[in-house]
């Protein structure tokens, strides 16, 4: 039977998920797992649909540790994990996201690392990314176990992965409106503050990415939260003048190139063939 450790678990829904892959996420963090959060705290991001509702009620008869945070009208990522911040009971806290599926060891070897090195605030993982079926990967992302200096170019940490300390996250401002990069934002200001992040070689986590996700990170809402990225990365002293004209030469021209384009680059530039 697995154990229960004192740590909550952070999701957020919104009605564009498919019931299918929620049920499947959950799943895998609810009933699959070697060991077991104390809580889960799901942010109902708006109204849902009917057959969203069927799976949250069916995962709560299987756990009935379970606080639901429904909020009246779609906010976006940031703000709904920030509410859903809130109503965690317990000072570590671990995301996942709803169409995503977390191997059954990864919350026991996540909290082993934890216990034997307390003095990170902020804990991820390697995740293999997957289209349609689990078992065929297609490529795996690792983070460096030292953010810097990657931190100053791209996210350092997979933002489903991670498990982190509720008061740190809360000391940095907590999560902020900037959509598809909330995790990004937080992270600069967590680790400008002192907080230390790193993140597990090994692959505890399976990320669905389809050739539309990479085609979709561009356009208007995506340059906008990258210039606000790159301006947090200066006003924080992480990047020069020249490390800030550099950023915005590329990543932000990369959110203006064709979808397909920008999809090959992922690939070529940031991921390693699983």
């Amino acid at each position: 039977m697995a154990q229960i450790r004192p740590f909550s678990l952070l999701v957020s829904v919104y009605a564009g998920e498919k019931a299918s892959r929620l049920a499947e996420a959950l799943e895998s963090v609810l009933v699959r797992q070697t060991v077991l959060p104390a809580e889960i705290v799901l942010v109902e991001d708006g109204p849902l649909t009917p057959e969203l509702h069927d799976v949250l009620r069916h995962y709560r008869q299987i756990f009935p540790n379970w606080v639901s945070v429904p909020l009246p009208e779609n906010r976006g990522l940031g703000t709904a994990l920030n509410e859903g911040l809130g109503h965690c009971t317990h000072e570590w806290v671990a995301r996942m996201d709803s169409d995503d599926i977390a191997l059954p060891e990864r919350f026991e070897r996540q909290w082993a690392f934890i216990e034997a090195e307390p003095q990170w605030d902020v804990v991820g993982c390697a995740v293999g990314e997957f289209a349609h079926d689990p078992a065929a990967q297609t490529a795996v992302r690792r983070c460096p176990a030292a953010v810097y200096p990657t931190i100053k170019f791209r996210s350092p940490l997979n933002h489903p992965t991670v498990f982190f300390r509720k008061s740190a996250v809360q000391a940095a401002g907590g999560y902020r409106h900037c959509p598809f990069m909330e995790d990004y934002d937080l992270w600069i200001r967590m680790y400008a503050a002192g907080a230390r992040l790193t993140s597990l070689p090994d692959v505890l986590y399976l990320f669905r990415m389809t050739p539309d996700t990479y085609r979709r990170r561009g356009g208007r809402v995506y340059v906008a939260s990258e210039k606000m990225i790159q301006k947090s990365l200066r006003a924080h002293g992480l990047i020069s003048w020249p490390g800030y004209v550099y950023n915005r030469i590329v990543r932000v021209g990369s959110r203006y190139l064709p979808g397909g384009l920008r999809a090959a680059l992922y690939r070529r530039f940031l991921r390693k063939k699983h």
